[in-house]
């Protein structure tokens, strides 16, 4: 295991009426429970055998038993008023704590595989950042060497402007992009992918 890299993953606990709100608002709680619970399986699936220390960082409490193992996950809980702050005391604590390059990334992205994370690893090993750009006009991977407080600071997380924001906050740095990937969180992000159709039919859609 290399014990430099870490990997933190951003998760909202699956909870009725908490989670992918914007989606549910077209096919209903249920529907979207349904469908955040399958990425977080699909996180763990291309997360459990990286041979790195992951952490995972809970939104509202712990949960001992789900779907991320206590033998391969250290489970912490977020704390901080949006999430710029949130990610900033992930980043923090992990550098105080010896790490030398940290990705983070969320619990949601279907468009994402093991190879796409054991690379943005790599890329740190020649580059300051790197980034994962979503279609959406934010990002979906965002990693480092070393902490960057402005990255996280005066940011309208969740809109369109945070991918432009955060590259010009970096654009004095050595930095990399990574391909383009869909995030998930309105009904068009997901109404022809095959994988989620089941998860539809009984939709209020």
């Amino acid at each position: 295991m290399n014990s430099k890299n870490l990997l933190l993953i951003f998760t909202r606990n699956p909870e009725l009426g908490k989670c992918k709100t914007r989606l549910a608002a077209t096919i209903g709680d249920e529907a979207a429970l349904d469908i955040y619970k399958f990425l977080l399986r699909h996180t763990a699936s291309i997360t459990h055998n990286l041979e790195i220390v992951k952490e995972v960082w809970y939104s509202e409490t712990i949960w001992e038993n789900d779907v991320w193992n206590n033998s391969n996950y250290e489970k912490k809980l977020q704390s901080g008023h949006d999430l710029g702050e949130r990610m900033a005391q992930a980043f923090t604590e992990g550098f105080k704590n010896g790490f030398e390059r940290i990705v983070i990334i969320g619990s949601d992205m279907y468009d994402l595989t093991q190879k796409d994370l054991k690379n943005a690893f790599n890329l740190l090993e020649k580059h300051e950042f790197v980034v994962g750009p979503a279609e959406d006009g934010g990002y979906y991977l965002l990693g480092m060497t070393s902490f960057e407080a402005n990255l996280f600071k005066e940011k309208q997380w969740g809109t369109s402007s945070v991918l432009k924001n955060t590259l010009s906050d970096l654009e004095k740095t050595n930095y990399v992009l990574l391909q383009e990937r869909n995030d998930i969180d309105l009904y068009e992000d997901i109404k022809d992918l095959a994988v989620f159709q089941p998860y539809l039919k009984n939709s209020r859609k």
